[in-house]
């Protein structure tokens, strides 16, 4: 699986770090520095506009990702110049990413998707786009345009997986199955997008068996990228009223107990997906347990220390 090069490992994706990781698969992609930049603008989703559901994901806050800038009384163009404004100081020749994050952003009108999608394109700063969105907020038409524009520019899909377990899916109120996450990435897929997901770690009434099997699960789906999240209890959501009244529900994880999960998980993915994220970080005034007391960068380098301890490296267990 692996080739000596002096007296360290090349692994399958070209270098000596023990998983795929995003910042390399940027250099390849891009061969210089590129920043997603968060725009809201101003979509909502089938589980808040009453269409499937008007209580939202047991776990969702938006808030807790969304940086001051990103504002959808603001143009698409105006949260640009100001996301720009704030990298230009320190990287002047920066490339972005025109990431459309908060809610469904392939839920919508598609003429109003066109026109926002193509607001971000017409900046000189943006090379591409990120749409963060439902296995259930596309269709085949939405999903032509979006591989029409994916012909000249960089373009990727990030679905909200969450969990591979259905009774799972119905707990935190997603609203739709993981057969529909199955066939929303296999069109995605299909029409040469770039596709990526989000799993979440910890979530109710998961054993660590069952968390695991979501890693094989996946290894399985033609995913380009994966972010893995551990559960956290965020205010203002459905879980931290139910965490208020019933904490023992909860399992959270502790620091060394979730690194070793993280280290279990990746030996048995593809060796081909893409590591974006280890774990969130919601801001402290909105966070109300676990609380780890590190930034993600101190977080990434104990996985890289775990997995140089233990001597493995993502796909070393991946069946194929």
């Amino acid at each position: 699986m692996s080739i000596l090069h002096s007296e360290h490992k090349i692994y399958p994706w070209g270098h000596e770090r023990r998983y795929n990781d995003y910042p390399s698969f940027v250099r390849r992609t891009f061969g210089f520095r590129v920043q997603k930049l968060s725009i809201d603008a101003g979509f909502t989703c089938p589980n808040r506009d009453g269409s499937k559901s008007r209580k939202g994901c047991a776990y969702c806050n938006n808030n807790t990702f969304k940086p001051g800038y990103c504002e959808p009384e603001n143009t698409v163009t105006q949260q640009i110049n100001e996301g720009v404004n704030f990298f230009s100081n320190k990287y002047p020749d920066m490339r972005y990413l025109a990431y459309f994050q908060s809610y469904s952003n392939t839920y919508g009108d598609e003429q109003l998707l066109k026109r926002l999608y193509q607001e971000a394109l017409d900046h000189e700063k943006i090379i591409g786009l990120v749409l963060g969105t439902r296995p259930d907020c596309l269709n085949e038409s939405i999903l032509d345009l979006i591989g029409n524009i994916a012909k000249t520019h960089f373009i990727s899909v990030e679905f909200g997986i969450e969990s591979t377990l259905d009774p799972t899916l119905m707990r935190i109120n997603r609203q739709h199955t993981y057969q529909e996450t199955i066939d929303a990435i296999a069109m995605t897929k299909a029409r040469g997008i770039h596709t990526g997901g989000h799993l979440i770690l910890g979530l109710p009434g998961e054993s660590r068996e069952e968390l695991l099997s979501h890693a094989g699960r996946l290894a399985h789906l033609p995913i380009d990228s994966l972010k893995l999240h551990q559960l956290q209890i965020v205010k203002h959501t459905t879980f931290a009223k139910e965490f208020h009244k019933n904490p023992g529900e909860f399992v959270l994880f502790c620091l060394e107990d979730y690194i070793e999960l993280i280290v279990d998980f990746v030996e048995l993915l593809r060796p081909d997906i893409t590591l974006e994220r280890f774990a969130s970080q919601t801001p402290g005034d909105l966070l109300i347990a676990p609380r780890w007391g590190l930034k993600n960068f101190e977080l990434v380098a104990r996985i890289d220390k775990r997995l140089a301890e233990r001597n493995t490296w993502q796909g070393r267990l991946y069946l194929g």
